[in-house]
């Protein structure tokens, strides 16, 4: 393991060390796209990339998807578990580092926000290529990443070893998927007890071939 993943992972445990929520319990609105788009009317199995502290995954779970989630942190999978407890779901949770990780199982869905910064700039071809390869015919990939914008500075909070995309980069990789929905934001935060902003992109997109 690397001295910046050893750091990043200790960042994460000491974020997620309370009882409390560090990013509450509501899911994303992101994941509002996915019951929209692809509604569990049969069985789907979805992979929560980064999945934090589990309020995304276990939304997902309490809704019907058969849900795979991983995250570097220990603490972050431990809470993860302990919400799917508390909420009477399952979900399938283990401890990984989306940088070196990759898939041998097909998924419907792959969700991931908030987590996509952590991945090396070098390494997103072929992390985003392995997600695409084990996605099902018209399966979906709903995915958010933080863009940066000389207008606003770094979070408080923010990952040391961060590598902030740039407008547009996310869709260059679903050039050849369907892109069913593509935006733009710029949100408050106050993740940290400091206010702050990002920005972010996020797409849906669909895979082709079905």
């Amino acid at each position: 393991m690397s001295n910046a993943t050893e750091q990043a992972r200790a960042a994460y445990d000491l974020k997620y060390q309370s009882d409390e929520f560090y990013w509450t319990e509501r899911p994303s609105d992101t994941c509002l796209e996915v019951l929209k788009r692809m509604p569990p009317t049969r069985p789907l199995r979805l992979l929560d990339v980064g999945c934090g502290e589990g309020r995304n995954a276990v939304f997902f779970a309490r809704n019907g998807y058969r849900v795979h989630a991983f995250d570097l942190s220990p603490r972050g999978v431990e809470k993860t578990r302990e919400l799917a407890r508390r909420a009477g779901v399952e979900v399938h949770v283990f401890e990984a580092d989306l940088n070196t990780f990759r898939l041998d199982e097909p998924f419907d869905v792959v969700f991931s926000t908030g987590a996509l910064h952590c991945c090396e700039p070098s390494l997103r071809d072929d992390i985003l290529r392995d997600y695409q390869v084990h996605t099902t015919a018209s399966g979906l990939h709903v995915l958010s990443v933080f863009v940066e914008k000389p207008f606003i500075a770094p979070a408080p909070d923010g990952d040391p070893n961060s590598h902030p995309w740039r407008s547009g980069d996310l869709l260059h990789y679903y050039a050849d998927w369907m892109v069913e929905w593509s935006t733009e934001e710029i949100f408050d935060c106050t993740s940290s007890g400091v206010p702050h902003r990002h920005a972010v992109n996020r797409i849906a997109a669909r895979e082709p071939t079905g």
